[in-house]
């Protein structure tokens, strides 16, 4: 069954409604205004957590609703409800036409179909019986706690979604998507003595849980979930003042991602709050640093064949050779810009309205081995993972805290340290980047992004780089 015909059996076939009728209902309360849509959602989604040798928790959950959307200029009218039929439609209809705000009256037009499919339809909540996953998380604790007599404790998750998303425009054109998207984590407790330390490693992706489940895989996560908690009982306190930091390839583009990427999407940059604002076409990186959103990639876990408002998804250069080239950009912010949307409009589910978000934000590969970055500094800083940061997008001032970090001393990694924290401006960052690696690497498919009180999946890569004169925060005397 194709996704247009799976989603036709899913949102009218199953509930009842007719399509038609429904088609009618949105271009009579959409008539007049400048741009809107019904974006109907049927979700499936699991959670289990295994944690102290047992199953902790285990959820599953089913909801569908809708939000239709009307856009007057710059004012956006919303209603939304968790009821799928063409009553609840209609009702939602005259609340949205209650909207002003000054519109031309013209209805955009549709955006470009695609025939592209980036990740397949199947539901992957169905394709493993509870019982087996249950059996897989005890088996991946038993691996854990044989691995080292050190380990503590272990925790262990599995989740999984199914969506089923079709948006309907006033004209009767249509879209339809089903995204599957999975995730396994593993977290590490490891003891020596009274001092205790953790690792933690996750991957995920819009593919089938047979990708994590093989042994060689789950394995391999919980290795490094180990090596990163044992690595972290060796460590020293960390050194504070301006130094040189090396960023690792990887998962250390979520400083990217929190630093730059959020203040180059086009709702900040068209309300002026962005630090980026008024800087197009001027240098805001050093030369060679180039960043994209990416939503094209394939079974990625960022990615999205269609956006919320059925925009086909792009590679969009945002920062090419340092110079700032382009905003990511979902249809409103992109109408009043002047610009073209870049498939970057994104909800979290059917209550919640569309604004522009990342999907995989990416800077790409320089020129230099990352044995020669490491050589040519002599004292710094090396983060090869971070935990949590906070990010101002009005000043770009950014703090990130380093859950895996080691000193540099005479161009050769050093002791691990414990409690380092980068402190700095993002724009301000990316134009002391002294040397970018030839080793770009993505993420393993766990990032979640929020704005607004939304959330939804991500992904962060990079190459390692060199950034000189950051403010490191550390606890040594």
């Amino acid at each position: 069954m194709t996704d247009r015909a799976l989603v036709d059996d899913i949102f009218f076939t199953r509930t009842g409604m007719d399509r038609t009728r429904v088609e009618r209902a949105v271009a009579d309360a959409l008539q007049g205004m400048d741009d809107g849509e019904l974006f109907l959602e049927h979700r499936q989604s699991e959670g289990l957590s295994f944690d102290d040798g047992r199953l902790k928790s285990a959820s599953f959950d089913t909801s569908q609703g809708f939000g239709l959307r009307a856009v007057a200029g710059e004012a956006t009218g919303y209603a939304h409800a968790a009821e799928l039929s063409e009553a609840a439609i209609r009702r939602a209809g005259e609340t949205v036409r209650a909207v002003r705000g000054g519109h031309s009256g013209i209805l955009a037009g549709p955006p470009p179909g695609t025939n592209r499919a980036l990740y397949g339809d199947f539901n992957p909540l169905s394709q493993m019986p509870f019982a087996e996953k249950v059996a897989l998380l005890a088996e991946i604790d038993a691996y854990a706690r044989g691995r080292d007599p050190r380990v503590r404790q272990v925790s262990v998750s599995l989740t999984g979604s199914w969506q089923a998303v079709s948006i309907v425009r006033p004209d009767g054109s249509s879209v339809a998507d089903v995204r599957p998207l999975v995730r396994l984590n593993v977290s590490v407790v490891a003891a020596d003595g009274d001092r205790m330390e953790s690792g933690s490693h996750g991957a995920g992706g819009r593919l089938p849980y047979a990708r994590y489940i093989d042994p060689a895989a789950w394995r391999s996560q919980v290795d490094e979930a180990l090596r990163q908690a044992l690595v972290n009982l060796d460590a020293v306190a960390a050194p504070a003042g301006e130094m040189t930091v090396v960023l690792g390839p990887g998962w250390p583009g979520v400083l990217l991602h929190e630093a730059v990427g959020h203040g180059l999407e086009g709702d900040f940059n068209r309300k002026k709050t962005s630090v980026f604002s008024g800087m197009m076409g001027q240098r805001v990186a050093s030369p060679g640093v180039t960043v994209v959103d990416d939503g094209t990639m394939p079974d990625r876990r960022g990615s999205i064949t269609v956006d919320d408002e059925g925009t086909p998804s792009g590679r969009n250069v945002l920062i090419e050779d340092g110079i700032l080239v382009g905003f990511m950009q979902d249809r409103m912010n992109a109408r009043l810009m002047g610009v073209k949307p870049t498939g970057n409009g994104r909800r979290e589910s059917h209550a919640h309205v569309v604004m522009p978000r990342m999907t995989n934000t990416v800077m790409l590969s320089g020129n230099h081995d990352p044995a020669e970055i490491l050589a040519s500094v002599p004292n710094g800083l090396y983060a090869v993972n971070f935990g949590g940061g906070q990010v101002d997008i009005t000043s770009g001032k950014f703090v990130f805290s380093c859950t895996e970090a080691y000193r540099i001393e005479n161009g050769r990694i050093g002791a691990p340290v414990k409690g380092a924290t980068l402190i700095g401006n993002g724009p301000e960052a990316m134009t002391r980047i002294g040397m970018i690696g030839n080793d770009m690497r993505l993420d393993d498919g766990v990032g979640t992004c929020g704005k607004d009180g939304q959330s939804v999946p991500v992904g962060v890569g990079q190459p390692t780089l060199r950034i000189d004169g950051l403010t490191v925060g550390g606890t040594a005397a």
